[in-house]
């Protein structure tokens, strides 16, 4: 095991064209968590560069030629013997002891339960880190976040070879049922949808038990490959479904609904700021520490608006909602209403300000005009 060691000391890591991000590690040991392609190895490798090379060790722990036993009886006395102060496990496995190091990172899809790491959770890129990558921000860039979703490393891939970039990435990281769970998924975005229901559409389609499709659709939310959003003050009731990027919908489905994948990114703008969040009928998302409502309408029009609002003004009421935001693709206005503010903000300027309140709206209701005279 020596020998494999020692090669893993001399070896050069490599970062090309590494762009910062908004995470960053420093002296201290950390666990680096998220699914595969979220940019986990690029950081890690990012940070040991900045170190002098012969005070760190990085090792793929997914190396076939790693016995670990061996390593585990081996790794601290090679630190020890060539004062490596750092070391950095990737694709870390819970068989593998951990070395007594100066600063360790692991990272995995996995979350382990060490007191002594501190745990980042590493999703892939939002729109504002999505930006960084970009050569300009103009209206291309949203398109190309469309096209590209948040995996940083689809920026390095040619365009022809996207779709089999991501599939082959889902088909060597999930399980075979975990990939049958995603295909099935696809379809079903934005969805009320149980463990039960998939159980009853994927029987139709392979062999599975009712146990073994629990056991990996519940690995596959714990992971982060797969998000399901509760109803408000309902814990029991049919979760909402949500994929972790939305590049995986288009690489896995020919099926298209774009109202569904806007809903989507949304979604994930929103639990990568960490907010928590639930549903309810006719409200796509909820924010009760913000008393929020976040509404999704990429094409909405005032008519539609209105009668959106219509529905929902007992919610309004009963939560005490300050401010209602519908996102949308281009349209933007200030609305007035009886009961709440009512913002329509384009995606490309929501999802650079968290949701609030920035720039001076454009008029797709005339200054003044409040809901009631709408509605007259």
């Amino acid at each position: 095991m020596e020998i494999l060691l020692e090669e893993f000391y001399r070896q050069d890591l490599h970062t090309p064209q590494y762009i910062e991000r908004r995470y960053f590690l420093d002296e201290n040991s950390y666990q680096v968590n998220g699914i595969s392609q979220s940019g986990k190895s690029a950081l890690i490798k990012h940070t040991l560069l900045g170190y002098k090379k012969s005070s760190y060790l990085y090792i793929d722990c997914s190396d076939l030629r790693i016995d670990v036993p061996s390593l585990n009886e081996t790794l601290t006395r090679f630190c020890n013997q060539n004062d490596i102060t750092a070391v950095a496990l990737d694709n870390y496995r819970g068989e593998i002891a951990l070395p007594k190091v100066k600063q360790l990172i692991i990272a995995s899809v996995d979350h382990y339960d060490y007191s002594e790491l501190t745990t980042i959770k590493l999703y892939p890129l939002d729109f504002e880190g999505f930006l960084a990558f970009e050569p300009r921000y103009d209206e291309s860039a949203l398109n190309h976040f469309f096209q590209l979703g948040g995996f940083p490393a689809m920026h390095r891939v040619p365009s022809e070879e996207r779709v089999r970039h991501i599939q082959r990435s889902l088909k060597n990281t999930l399980t075979e049922i975990g990939f049958d769970i995603m295909l099935l998924s696809t379809n079903l975005i934005t969805q009320k949808i149980s463990a039960y229901m998939l159980y009853e559409r994927l029987k139709s389609t392979r062999k599975i038990s009712k146990d073994m499709l629990y056991k990996n659709f519940e690995i596959l939310v714990t992971q982060g490959y797969l998000h399901q959003l509760e109803k408000i003050n309902h814990p029991r009731a049919a979760k909402k479904l949500y994929l972790c990027d939305t590049s995986v919908k288009n690489a896995l489905s020919t099926q298209k609904h774009f109202g569904r994948l806007f809903e989507n990114m949304v979604y994930l703008e929103m639990i990568k700021k960490e907010f928590t969040l639930f549903y309810d009928e006719e409200i796509d998302f909820y924010i009760p520490d913000q008393n929020r409502i976040v509404l999704c309408m990429p094409f909405g029009n005032q008519e539609a608006l209105f009668k959106k609002i219509e529905k929902i003004e007992g919610f309004i009421i009963t939560h005490g909602i300050s401010k209602v935001e519908v996102v949308t693709m281009t349209n933007e206005s200030s609305l007035q209403h009886p009961f709440v503010p009512i913002e329509m903000i384009p995606f490309s300027v929501w999802a650079l300000t968290e949701g609030e309140e920035e720039a001076e709206s454009d008029d797709l209701l005339p200054k003044g005009i409040s809901f009631d005279q709408f509605l007259e």
